[in-house]
Protein backbone atom coordinates (compact mmCIF):
# COMPACT_ATOMS: atom_id res chain seq x y z
CA UNK A 1 0.00 0.00 0.00
CA UNK A 2 2.91 2.13 0.76
CA UNK A 3 4.13 1.73 -2.69
CA UNK A 4 0.85 2.87 -4.45
CA UNK A 5 0.29 5.51 -2.25
CA UNK A 6 3.43 7.37 -3.00
CA UNK A 7 4.54 7.10 0.58
CA UNK A 8 8.44 6.44 -0.08
CA UNK A 9 10.72 9.27 0.06
CA UNK A 10 14.03 9.68 -0.81
CA UNK A 11 17.09 11.50 1.44
CA UNK A 12 20.08 12.31 0.43
CA UNK A 13 23.89 12.13 1.98
CA UNK A 14 26.73 14.39 1.30
CA UNK A 15 29.56 12.92 -0.47
CA UNK A 16 32.85 15.37 0.33
CA UNK A 17 35.74 15.35 -1.74
CA UNK A 18 39.04 15.30 0.98
CA UNK A 19 41.16 17.38 -0.76
CA UNK A 20 38.82 19.74 -1.83
CA UNK A 21 35.79 19.77 0.99
CA UNK A 22 33.82 20.16 -1.91
CA UNK A 23 30.13 18.07 -2.23
CA UNK A 24 30.76 15.46 -4.73
CA UNK A 25 28.32 13.11 -4.97
CA UNK A 26 24.78 11.86 -2.77
CA UNK A 27 23.81 8.59 -1.73
CA UNK A 28 20.02 8.09 -2.22
CA UNK A 29 18.69 6.49 1.01
CA UNK A 30 14.58 5.81 0.97
CA UNK A 31 12.63 6.40 4.01
CA UNK A 32 8.98 5.53 4.22
CA UNK A 33 6.49 8.25 5.10
CA UNK A 34 4.50 6.41 6.95
CA UNK A 35 0.70 8.35 7.93
CA UNK A 36 0.58 6.74 11.05
CA UNK A 37 3.75 5.83 11.92
CA UNK A 38 5.48 8.80 11.03
CA UNK A 39 8.98 8.39 8.98
CA UNK A 40 10.24 4.69 8.84
CA UNK A 41 13.79 4.09 8.38
CA UNK A 42 14.87 1.58 6.04
CA UNK A 43 15.44 -1.19 8.86
CA UNK A 44 12.54 -1.78 9.72
CA UNK A 45 10.96 -2.04 6.30
CA UNK A 46 13.91 -3.39 3.87
CA UNK A 47 13.96 -6.42 5.24
CA UNK A 48 10.13 -7.49 4.50
CA UNK A 49 10.49 -5.77 1.10
CA UNK A 50 12.82 -8.09 0.49
CA UNK A 51 11.76 -11.10 1.85
CA UNK A 52 8.19 -10.42 -0.27
CA UNK A 53 10.36 -9.01 -3.51
CA UNK A 54 8.85 -5.35 -3.09
CA UNK A 55 12.21 -4.34 -2.83
CA UNK A 56 12.65 -4.95 -6.30
CA UNK A 57 9.80 -2.56 -7.65
CA UNK A 58 10.88 0.32 -4.54
CA UNK A 59 14.45 -0.36 -5.95
CA UNK A 60 13.48 0.44 -9.52
CA UNK A 61 11.41 3.59 -7.98
CA UNK A 62 14.55 4.60 -5.78
CA UNK A 63 16.40 4.53 -9.13
CA UNK A 64 14.47 6.54 -11.29
CA UNK A 65 13.40 9.10 -8.36
CA UNK A 66 17.58 9.44 -7.86
CA UNK A 67 17.87 10.32 -11.26
CA UNK A 68 15.33 12.77 -11.87
CA UNK A 69 16.35 14.63 -8.78
CA UNK A 70 20.09 15.03 -9.55
CA UNK A 71 18.89 16.68 -13.14
CA UNK A 72 16.70 18.60 -11.39
CA UNK A 73 19.53 20.07 -9.11
CA UNK A 74 21.49 19.98 -12.42
CA UNK A 75 18.81 22.41 -14.42
CA UNK A 76 18.32 24.84 -10.77
CA UNK A 77 22.00 25.60 -12.31
CA UNK A 78 23.73 23.62 -9.29
CA UNK A 79 27.44 21.36 -10.19
CA UNK A 80 26.87 18.45 -11.39
CA UNK A 81 27.92 15.66 -8.79
CA UNK A 82 27.34 11.36 -8.78
CA UNK A 83 24.30 10.20 -7.11
CA UNK A 84 24.93 6.61 -5.50
CA UNK A 85 22.02 4.05 -5.77
CA UNK A 86 22.38 1.39 -3.08
CA UNK A 87 20.89 -2.60 -5.24
CA UNK A 88 19.82 -5.11 -3.48
CA UNK A 89 20.70 -8.60 -4.25
CA UNK A 90 17.02 -9.33 -5.11
CA UNK A 91 16.83 -6.43 -7.46
CA UNK A 92 19.97 -7.33 -8.53
CA UNK A 93 19.01 -11.03 -9.58
CA UNK A 94 15.46 -10.17 -10.80
CA UNK A 95 17.22 -10.13 -14.36
CA UNK A 96 15.82 -6.86 -14.70
CA UNK A 97 18.56 -4.68 -13.75
CA UNK A 98 20.20 -3.53 -17.28
CA UNK A 99 17.11 -2.51 -18.76
CA UNK A 100 16.11 -0.63 -16.03
CA UNK A 101 19.25 1.05 -15.58
CA UNK A 102 19.33 2.02 -19.24
CA UNK A 103 15.79 2.62 -19.57
CA UNK A 104 16.34 5.62 -16.16
CA UNK A 105 19.15 7.22 -17.90
CA UNK A 106 17.08 7.65 -21.42
CA UNK A 107 13.99 8.52 -19.56
CA UNK A 108 15.48 11.49 -17.18
CA UNK A 109 18.86 12.16 -19.58
CA UNK A 110 21.00 12.18 -16.79
CA UNK A 111 25.06 11.53 -17.97
CA UNK A 112 25.72 7.94 -17.33
CA UNK A 113 28.77 9.01 -15.62
CA UNK A 114 26.95 10.94 -12.92
CA UNK A 115 25.12 7.77 -11.55
CA UNK A 116 26.99 5.07 -9.19
CA UNK A 117 25.62 1.93 -8.47
CA UNK A 118 26.30 0.17 -4.41
CA UNK A 119 26.46 -3.23 -4.67
CA UNK A 120 27.55 -5.69 -1.65
CA UNK A 121 30.57 -7.88 -1.98
CA UNK A 122 27.94 -10.80 -1.89
CA UNK A 123 25.97 -9.48 -5.02
CA UNK A 124 29.22 -9.96 -6.93
CA UNK A 125 30.50 -13.22 -5.04
CA UNK A 126 27.38 -15.16 -6.11
CA UNK A 127 26.99 -16.35 -9.50
CA UNK A 128 30.29 -14.72 -10.66
CA UNK A 129 30.66 -15.58 -13.71
CA UNK A 130 26.89 -14.08 -14.54
CA UNK A 131 27.41 -11.03 -12.65
CA UNK A 132 30.83 -10.30 -14.20
CA UNK A 133 29.05 -10.09 -17.56
CA UNK A 134 26.14 -7.89 -15.78
CA UNK A 135 28.48 -5.95 -14.29
CA UNK A 136 30.87 -5.12 -17.43
CA UNK A 137 27.32 -4.17 -19.63
CA UNK A 138 26.38 -1.53 -17.14
CA UNK A 139 29.83 -0.23 -16.78
CA UNK A 140 29.86 -0.36 -20.86
CA UNK A 141 26.87 1.90 -20.27
CA UNK A 142 29.41 4.41 -18.42
CA UNK A 143 27.58 3.98 -14.97
CA UNK A 144 30.69 4.09 -12.43
CA UNK A 145 29.85 0.75 -9.97
CA UNK A 146 30.71 0.37 -6.24
CA UNK A 147 31.82 -1.81 -3.55
CA UNK A 148 29.64 -1.19 -0.68
CA UNK A 149 30.43 -2.11 3.23
CA UNK A 150 33.73 -3.24 1.95
CA UNK A 151 35.79 -5.57 3.96
CA UNK A 152 32.85 -7.22 5.48
CA UNK A 153 31.55 -10.06 3.46
CA UNK A 154 33.33 -12.24 1.82
CA UNK A 155 37.71 -12.55 2.23
CA UNK A 156 38.48 -13.09 -1.58
CA UNK A 157 39.95 -10.19 -3.48
CA UNK A 158 40.09 -11.42 -6.46
CA UNK A 159 36.91 -9.49 -7.87
CA UNK A 160 38.50 -6.77 -7.40
CA UNK A 161 40.47 -7.29 -10.79
CA UNK A 162 37.67 -9.43 -12.57
CA UNK A 163 35.17 -7.26 -11.90
CA UNK A 164 34.74 -3.29 -13.67
CA UNK A 165 34.81 -2.04 -10.18
CA UNK A 166 35.25 2.30 -10.00
CA UNK A 167 35.39 2.34 -6.38
CA UNK A 168 35.42 1.36 -2.61
CA UNK A 169 33.12 2.08 0.64
CA UNK A 170 34.98 1.28 3.75
CA UNK A 171 32.53 0.39 6.01
CA UNK A 172 31.43 2.30 8.69
CA UNK A 173 32.47 -0.97 11.17
CA UNK A 174 36.10 -0.06 10.78
CA UNK A 175 36.16 3.82 10.68
CA UNK A 176 34.46 4.02 14.19
CA UNK A 177 36.92 2.90 16.02
CA UNK A 178 39.98 4.39 13.72
CA UNK A 179 41.36 6.87 16.02
CA UNK A 180 41.55 4.07 19.17
CA UNK A 181 41.69 0.30 17.89
CA UNK A 182 45.43 0.23 15.76
CA UNK A 183 43.45 -2.98 14.11
CA UNK A 184 40.62 -0.54 12.53
CA UNK A 185 43.44 1.81 11.84
CA UNK A 186 45.70 -0.46 9.67
CA UNK A 187 42.50 -2.32 8.13
CA UNK A 188 41.41 1.39 6.69
CA UNK A 189 44.42 2.33 5.88
CA UNK A 190 45.74 -1.06 4.14
CA UNK A 191 42.17 -0.94 2.43
CA UNK A 192 42.97 2.90 0.71
CA UNK A 193 46.34 1.80 -0.13
CA UNK A 194 45.50 -1.55 -1.77
CA UNK A 195 42.57 0.36 -4.02
CA UNK A 196 45.01 2.69 -4.87
CA UNK A 197 47.22 0.59 -6.56
CA UNK A 198 44.40 -1.23 -8.22
CA UNK A 199 43.71 2.61 -9.00
CA UNK A 200 40.14 2.62 -7.38
CA UNK A 201 38.52 5.53 -6.02
CA UNK A 202 37.53 4.93 -1.84
CA UNK A 203 35.18 6.78 0.18
CA UNK A 204 34.79 6.59 3.78
CA UNK A 205 30.99 6.03 5.17
CA UNK A 206 30.31 6.90 8.92
CA UNK A 207 32.84 9.51 9.57
CA UNK A 208 31.65 11.49 12.90
CA UNK A 209 35.09 13.24 14.27
CA UNK A 210 37.99 15.75 12.83
CA UNK A 211 40.23 13.20 14.45
CA UNK A 212 38.75 10.25 12.11
CA UNK A 213 38.76 12.71 8.68
CA UNK A 214 42.11 13.40 9.75
CA UNK A 215 43.52 9.90 9.59
CA UNK A 216 41.93 9.38 6.77
CA UNK A 217 43.19 13.03 4.78
CA UNK A 218 46.65 11.51 6.08
CA UNK A 219 46.47 7.64 4.19
CA UNK A 220 44.95 9.90 1.30
CA UNK A 221 41.10 9.09 1.13
CA UNK A 222 39.50 10.48 -1.46
CA UNK A 223 35.97 10.97 0.05
CA UNK A 224 33.37 10.82 2.83
CA UNK A 225 30.26 10.61 4.11
CA UNK A 226 28.85 10.67 7.47
CA UNK A 227 27.28 12.69 10.29
CA UNK A 228 30.69 14.91 10.68
CA UNK A 229 29.83 16.60 7.28
CA UNK A 230 25.83 16.27 7.95
CA UNK A 231 22.88 13.65 7.68
CA UNK A 232 21.03 12.59 5.65
CA UNK A 233 19.26 15.46 3.84
CA UNK A 234 15.32 16.40 1.74
CA UNK A 235 16.04 17.18 -1.60
CA UNK A 236 15.39 20.82 -0.84
CA UNK A 237 17.63 20.28 2.04
CA UNK A 238 20.32 19.05 -0.29
CA UNK A 239 19.54 21.75 -2.40
CA UNK A 240 20.55 24.38 -0.03
CA UNK A 241 23.91 22.78 0.77
CA UNK A 242 24.87 22.59 -2.75
CA UNK A 243 24.10 25.76 -3.60
CA UNK A 244 27.05 28.10 -3.75
CA UNK A 245 27.50 30.56 -1.33
CA UNK A 246 26.95 33.96 -2.51
CA UNK A 247 29.77 36.78 -2.92
CA UNK A 248 29.77 39.22 -0.05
Amino acid sequence: QGIERGEFVLHYQPQIDLASGRIVGAEALVRWRHPQLGLVPPGKFIPVAEVSGLIVMIGEWVLGEACRQNCAWQQAGLPAISIAVNISAVQFRSGRIEDNVAAVLADTGLAPELLELELTEGIVMVGANATVETLQRISDMGVKLAIDDFGTGYSSLSYLKRFPIDRLKIDRSFIADIVTEPDDAAIAQTIIAMAHTLRLEVIAEGVETEAQLALLRRWRCDAYQGYLYGRPLTPQQFLQQLSPTPAP
